[in-house]
C-alpha cells in the first residue's frame, strides 16, 4: 500500500495513526534543545574563541539523546504556540508560522544568549526508512561579546519504519561556524555500521579561521563528550589531556515514551509562565488524552482539531485573508541550506512585551492555567462543518 509513496514526503499525504505518536507538539521538541542550555551560559563566559565553540557545538549535540525517541511527535495546529520558563533563567517561545508547507519558528533568551530557528522538516520515504532533513536556520548570539553563531546540523534516517525495531540514525556532518570570526566547528557523526559498531560516535575538531585545527573533539552522542587541544596536524599537544564537556543526565526507567526528565517537565505546567497562551501546545487535548493512555479519545481529537483547521482554511480563503503569525514575523531573506533554500522568520520582540504586560498584573495568580481550552484558532467559534 505504502509503495506509491517512495521517494515522497510522506507526513503531508498520509494521515497517520494515534498509536504511534508521543504526546508531545513539534513545537515542544523544538524545546528540547535548551535542557542544557548552561553550556551556552558557558561559552559566553568563555574568554578562549576556540572552547567556546566546544560548549556551543557540545550543546547543540547533546539533544540527539532526545532526538534518538522514535514515536511522532504531532503536528501543530497553524497559530499553535509553545511557552516555556522556569528553567535557566530562559524565556521560550515556539509558533506554527505556516501549514502548508509545515514550518515553525522559536525564539529563547535568557542573560547570556539568544537563540532564533525557522525550521521546516523535508522528509523522503524509502520504504522501510525515512530520510530527515533538516532544512532550516539556527542562529545564536552570544551576548557579552555579540558572537553570532550558525548551525547546520546532519541529517537523520529512521530506520526499519515498517519491519523490525525501530531505530534513528543521524549520520553526517554538524557544522557550527562563527559568523563573526570565521572559526568553525567539523564535527561528524558516525553512520551505524554492521552489529551496531560506530553508531552514536562523533570526532571532530574546532578549527581557525584559516582553517587550523585548534581543539580535537570525541565522544558519543548518547553518553558524553570531551576535549582536548591539538596541533595543526590534529594531534593531541603533548601535556594534555582529554576534559569532558558535557555527559548525558540520568532517565527515567521503563517510561513509556522515552522521555527524559526534561521531556516530562517540558509537558508539564511547572515550566508554564504565568498566565499561559491559549494556543499552547500543553492545552492540546488530543496530546492530553494521549498522555493519559486514552488512544480513542486522542484519535477523535486529532480528527477533531485538523478538521477545524480546515474549516478555517476555507473561511480564510473565502474572506481573501491571510494567516499572520503574532510573535514572529516573515522577513525578505531567503537561507540558503544544503537542502534547499528557506524563507526566514524572525523573532517580532512582541512575547517580550507581552510577558512583562502579565508580570506586572496583580489578577493573574488567581488563573487555573490547566482550565484554559486549547484555542489556536483565528476566527473564533468557527463551525467545523
Amino acid at each position: 500500500m505504502m509503495h506509491k509513496y517512495i521517494g515522497s514526503d510522506i507526513t503531508s499525504v498520509v494521515t497517520l495513526p494515534v498509536l504511534i505518536f508521543e504526546p508531545m507538539t513539534m513545537l515542544q521538541k523544538m524545546a528540547e534543545l535548551m535542557e542544557y542550555s548552561y553550556l551556552l551560559d558557558r561559552a559566553d563566559e568563555c574568554e578562549d574563541p576556540y572552547l567556546r565553540l566546544v560548549y556551543a557545538s557540545s550543546w547543540a549535540i547533546s539533544v540527539y539523546f532526545a532526538y534518538q525517541r522514535t514515536w511522532k511527535p504531532f503536528n501543530p495546529i497553524l497559530g499553535e504556540t509553545y511557552e516555556m520558563a522556569n528553567h535557566g533563567g530562559i524565556s521560550f517561545i515556539s509558533e506554527q508560522v505556516s501549514h502548508h508547507p509545515p514550518m515553525s519558528a522559536g525564539h529563547a533568551e535568557n542573560e547570556h544568549f539568544t537563540y532564533d530557528v525557522t525550521s521546516k522538516l523535508k522528509t523522503k520515504f524509502l520504504g522501510n526508512s525515512l530520510d530527515v532533513y533538516p532544512l532550516g536556520r539556527t542562529r545564536v548570539t552570544l551576548k557579552k561579546d555579540g558572537v553570532v553563531l550558525d548551525l547546520v546540523p546532519p541529517p537523520t534516517k529512521v530506520n526499519n519504519l515498517i519491519f523490525g525495531r525501530t531505530w534513528v540514525d543521524s549520520p553526517g556532518e554538524m557544522i557550527m561556524t562563527n559568523l563573526t570570526t570565521g572559526d568553525k566547528v567539523v564535527l561528524y557523526f558516525q553512520p551505524c555500521g554492521w552489529f551496531g559498531a560506530g553508531r552514536y560516535e562523533v570526532d571532530g575538531y574546532v578549527y581557525s579561521a584559516a582553517e587550523e585545527p585548534k581543539v580535537l573533539m570525541t565522544g558519543k552522542w548518547n553518553e558524553s563528550l570531551s576535549y582536548q587541544l591539538c596541533d595543526v596536524e590534529g594531534e593531541p599537544l603533548p601535556g594534555t589531556e582529554l576534559k569532558e564537556v558535557w555527559h548525558v543526565a540520568d532517565v527515567p526507567e521503563k517510561d513509556k515514551f522515552q522521555y527524559t526528565h526534561f521531556a516530562h517537565k517540558i509537558n508539564s505546567f511547572d515550566t508554564a509562565p504565568r498566565k499561559l497562551l491559549a494556543s499552547d501546545s500543553r492545552l492540546r487535548p488530543d496530546r492530553c488524552a494521549l498522555e493519559r493512555g486514552d488512544l480513542s479519545k486522542a484519535g477523535a481529537e486529532k480528527s477533531s482539531l485538523e478538521e477545524r483547521q480546515r474549516a478555517e482554511k476555507r473561511n480564510r480563503e473565502a474572506k481573501g485573508h491571510q494567516f499572520t503569525p503574532r510573535w514572529f514575523d516573515l522577513t525578505d531573506e531567503i537561507a540558503s541550506t544544503p537542502w534547499g533554500d528557506l524563507e526566514v522568520y524572525i523573532y517580532n520582540g512582541k512575547y517580550t512585551e507581552h510577558q512583562a504586560a502579565v508580570d506586572s498584573s496583580d489578577s493573574i495568580n488567581e488563573v487555573d492555567v490547566r482550565s484554559t481550552e486549547f484555542s489556536p484558532w483565528q476566527y473564533g467559534n468557527l463551525s467545523a462543518e
